[in-house]
């Protein structure tokens, strides 16, 4: 069913757009050949990914700080894989990671294809957690930046999602209303429940589809969007 009054669509960027998991994973296994980590890049992974989450999680609830993230996810990590590292590893492997990661530029399925079709008929624009140095690099070399009139991120706002005051700063800077928008990404905390908090449609997007509210609109790829846009 699609949706009526909708002038303005907000997307999530990692996880969303831009193929976080397989992007890093390529970042990762790049910078342990620079730096001779002779470790393999699939068992490091697996105790990374959910480390990682779980410093997000803490850095959106400013629980931490950028620089705690950024060395703990690592230093974790390593102590789970039981490869010793030395601290000047650990933050030369942290630089690296932000300074390559956007060197690789792998988007979801039909990413190219929704925004071609929404950019006919509405305003586009970003709503991101992420690094404010690393977010720009990714959209411009993945060739998808200029389909966005805005660009927020929770350095520039200040704030991170799910905060409502992101999603106010967002709307603000789009000069619309949340009556009149659109949110879709990845998080159900982050993405969904923040923009439904502040009177914002929502669409749920789920590689997995698995199915956490029938009362939201969930995709489980980027094209389905076509069925309320």
């Amino acid at each position: 069913m699609k949706l009526k009054g909708i002038t303005d669509v907000f997307f999530d960027l990692d996880h969303t757009l831009w193929d976080f998991d397989k992007n890093s994973a390529l970042t990762f296994d790049k910078i342990f050949k620079i730096n001779n980590v002779n470790i393999a890049v699939e068992d490091f992974l697996e105790h990374y990914e959910p480390i990682n989450l779980n410093y997000w999680k803490l850095y959106r609830e400013e629980k931490i700080q950028k620089d705690t993230l950024r060395y703990g996810r690592l230093n974790d990590t390593f102590e789970a894989v039981g490869f010793k590292v030395d601290t000047g590893l650990i933050n030369k492997l942290s630089d690296d990671y932000i300074t390559h990661l956007s060197s690789f530029n792998h988007l979801f399925e039909n990413t190219f294809e929704i925004l071609d079709y929404l950019s006919l008929n509405y305003t586009l624009h970003i709503i991101t957690n992420g690094f404010d140095e690393v977010q720009y690099k990714k959209m411009s070399h993945s060739k998808i930046n200029h389909y966005f009139k805005t660009i927020t991120n929770s350095e520039i706002a200040g704030v991170k999602k799910p905060n409502p005051k992101i999603f106010d700063y967002a709307l603000n800077l789009a000069n619309t209303n949340a009556s009149k928008s659109v949110m879709i990404g990845d998080s159900y905390e982050a993405d969904i429940m923040g923009a439904k908090n502040i009177g914002m449609d929502v669409v749920f997007f789920d590689v997995n589809n698995l199915k956490l509210d029938n009362n939201i609109k969930q995709i489980d790829n980027l094209i389905q969007l076509k069925k309320y846009l």
